[in-house]
């Protein structure tokens, strides 16, 4: 006797299985040697901000061309953030960096976002891996990426400066209402 699965739940079933597999996709994947491995679903994460010729230093801001910085962090993340103001263990924000342009289409006055890659950048919270409990990394292409040193001029600017756990969530206008609300800003910051 065979037993026939209506097609709906073969349907069903399928579609719980891609989303239990993207949520797995979410967590930080690492290569054996530590390497942090791309992040290749994260056009489809949670888009949490982007800032225009941004910059830290004297230096980038004479790059002589606009640039694009794209946030983006997994669902789940973002949820628990929204939920208790503080980033959860594994959480990964990936800054995309694009270049922007003034010329093309019919385009007259503003700036727009570009094809061309400039960068993609990770921030990682993984307390058992990293001492200060998040760790950088700037990609070359796809290929998995070295850990940024420790020694690193970013980690101690967003220790210093983020307003959240290291994290820019001052520039994230959809947390930084919450994260007030939440009173998880760190000590002395205002916005």
């Amino acid at each position: 006797m065979k037993i026939r699965i209506p097609a709906l739940l073969v349907a069903a079933v399928s579609v719980l299985a891609a989303v239990t597999a993207s949520a797995g996709d979410e967590a930080p994947r690492y290569a054996p040697d530590g390497r942090l491995m791309f992040p290749s679903g994260y056009r489809e994460w949670i888009f949490l901000t982007s800032g225009i010729d941004m910059s830290y230093s004297k230096i980038a801001a004479s790059i002589g061309h606009s640039m694009f910085d794209n946030v983006f962090v997994p669902l789940e993340a973002y949820r628990e953030f929204q939920r208790s103001g503080r980033w959860p263990e594994n959480t990964i924000l990936v800054k995309e960096a694009r270049a922007g342009s003034q010329k093309g289409s019919i385009n007259r006055n503003g700036k727009f976002q570009t094809a061309d890659m400039m960068g993609v950048e990770a921030h990682v919270k993984d307390s058992k891996r990293f001492p200060a409990g998040w760790g950088f990394f700037e990609f070359q292409g796809e290929e998995p990426a070295v850990r940024i040193p420790e020694a690193a001029d970013c980690y101690a600017c967003h220790r210093q400066h983020g307003a959240v756990d290291s994290t820019f969530v001052q520039f994230y206008p959809t947390l930084i209402g919450i994260a007030a609300s939440k009173k998880t800003l760190a000590p002395g910051f205002t916005p």
